[in-house]
């Protein structure tokens, strides 16, 4: 497949062959891809009429719709950087993003227009999302841009520091797009759900690739497990991308039982590692393919998927499911080795642990105004993840555990996710995280904090007892903290960092 070198001409290329195909359904609204790229030009008309030009930021605050879909090609078509905000940011997270940026305006949806207002003063107009449709699109130009400028600023959490902003280029995003399409074989007959945030890549990397194949995207404004399900049985869904806190939670969901999926053909999740009892319910409910995912915010995203090859897909069910939950094989395009401390590839053992390192034209080419963070992040051309993993002979890489979230408890490694995946498959347990807790004697001691299924009574001595059957004691935790619910990102993973800082801080979650 012949590669798009920038958004626009990707999105301007699907109106050749598919003007009168459908192109966006939100609640009763659907618009054509004509409709659409009408819609989309008079947003560039709008943002251009406010000073917009090629190579300025734009910041888009906004839940997943339409509105969001539209002003990304309409940037892209402006040749201007989109610069998507987390919606669950705090007032200061939004201010260090516009203020770092340089953002030249902040469009915003109706439903932040008090947050926008009290960030009042920063030097960037705000645009109401709303109303950027109806500029006049007579007459209005588009960006012919190098596929080298910048497509998109992604800004991280910050959880390891002060927050980066992560650089896409036009051609760091288009070729990705070209990869998903041929990996999972999208085709215009494919209807994709956009669920998880579309400010997150998540999901934002299929608003490039469903297009480009002319397919359709349905729109969930926010995540609701029975409103999700019945989206994707009445509109036909066919591919979705959840993470595993949405997918516990969808199939936990009481009307699930009562629902079925005959268009759904594959879910992707990723964002966390995820235990193959969840795979296995999540295959029983759904009746479709799974496929487990693995990427990075600088890498457009993703870098593997566990998609079977001939021998595996001729395997007995459980033994397919083993692979499907694990990290996967390198994505088409990129190459990845799992390395020890001094740079070299481990063996393809399954055991043996080293860091992963990717190099690809989907990498992004560093941070915005951080050479050092940039230089840091890369040896010898290859983006070193922070991710330690065990590589198979067949090329499947299973990733074990964050560096940063590696426990050692008296001179012995623990993996936190191994841990975590133990207690997963404990019947009452609903959702885990698990974290180092200093200690004096041990330095670090195995915390795990576990919210129950509801009406469950499970006690910690309970689920230690049950990990010390089923692993080494010494990896077992030797706390277990009750809770209601566990702190998350805004892509909706678990906010382990945030958990771990409040454990050093001397604190237990709250019941």
């Amino acid at each position: 497949m012949q590669v798009k070198a920038t958004v626009w001409r990707l999105f301007e290329d699907a109106l050749d062959f598919a003007a009168d195909r459908p192109a966006v359904v939100e609640g009763d609204t659907r618009r054509d891809h004509a409709a659409t790229a009408c819609r989309v030009r008079r947003r560039m008309a709008f943002l251009a009429g406010h000073g917009v030009a090629a190579g300025d930021r734009v910041a888009l605050l906004a839940p997943n719709g339409a509105d969001f879909f539209e002003t990304t090609f309409a940037v892209a078509g402006l040749g201007a950087v989109l610069v998507p905000l987390n919606t669950r940011w705090s007032q200061a997270e939004i201010g260090f993003a516009l203020a770092d940026s340089g953002a030249r305006v902040l469009v915003h949806a109706r439903s932040f227009a008090d947050s926008v207002e009290r960030l009042s003063g920063r030097g960037v107009p705000p645009l109401a999302l709303e109303a950027a449709h109806t500029g006049d699109e007579e007459g209005i130009a588009t960006c012919a841009n190098d596929p080298d400028a910048l497509a998109f600023l992604y800004y991280t959490s910050g959880t390891t520091g002060r927050a980066k902003g992560v650089m896409l280029t036009n051609a760091n995003v288009c070729v990705h797009a070209a990869w998903t399409i041929e990996g999972l074989g999208l085709t215009g007959e494919d209807r994709w759900a956009h669920v998880a945030p579309m400010f997150h890549l998540a999901d934002a990397w299929a608003t490039l690739a469903v297009t480009q194949v002319g397919g359709l995207h349905v729109m969930a404004p926010r995540f609701d497990p029975g409103a999700v399900g019945a989206l994707i049985e009445t509109e036909g869904v066919t591919l979705t991308n959840l993470v595993p806190t949405m997918l516990n939670r969808m199939v936990a969901d009481p009307g699930v039982a009562a629902r079925s999926f005959p268009s759904l053909r594959r879910i992707l999740s990723g964002g966390a590692p995820i235990a193959l009892s969840l795979v296995e319910r999540v295959v029983e409910v759904f009746g479709c393919e799974y496929v487990q995912t693995y990427g990075m915010t600088e890498t457009s995203p993703f870098l593997t998927m566990s998609l079977l090859d001939e021998r595996q897909s001729r395997l007995g069910a459980q033994e397919q499911l083993r692979y499907r939950a694990r990290t996967g094989r390198p994505f088409a395009g990129i190459e990845l080795e799992v390395v020890d401390e001094k740079g070299t590839p481990v063996p393809r053992d399954d055991r043996t642990v080293g860091e992963i390192r990717v190099r690809g034209a989907s990498v992004t080419p560093g941070y915005w105004r951080r050479s050092d963070e940039t230089s840091s992040a890369f040896q010898e051309g290859w983006l070193c993840t922070g991710d330690l993993a065990v590589i198979d002979g067949e090329g499947f890489v299973n990733i074990v555990d964050r560096k940063k979230d590696v426990i050692l408890s008296g001179g012995e490694t623990i993996y936190s996710t191994e841990v975590e995946n133990v207690l997963a498959s404990h019947p009452d347990v609903h959702e885990v995280a698990v974290y180092g807790a200093p200690d004096e004697d041990w330095g670090e001691v195995v915390r795990a904090s576990v919210v129950l299924v509801p009406g469950a009574v499970a006690s910690e001595e309970e689920l230690i007892a049950y990990c010390k059957r089923r692993m080494a004691p010494f990896k077992a935790p030797r706390q277990v903290v009750f809770s209601a619910g566990l702190p998350r990102t805004g892509s909706g993973k678990i906010a382990k960092g945030l958990l771990r800082d409040r454990a050093r801080d001397g604190h237990r979650e709250p019941g």
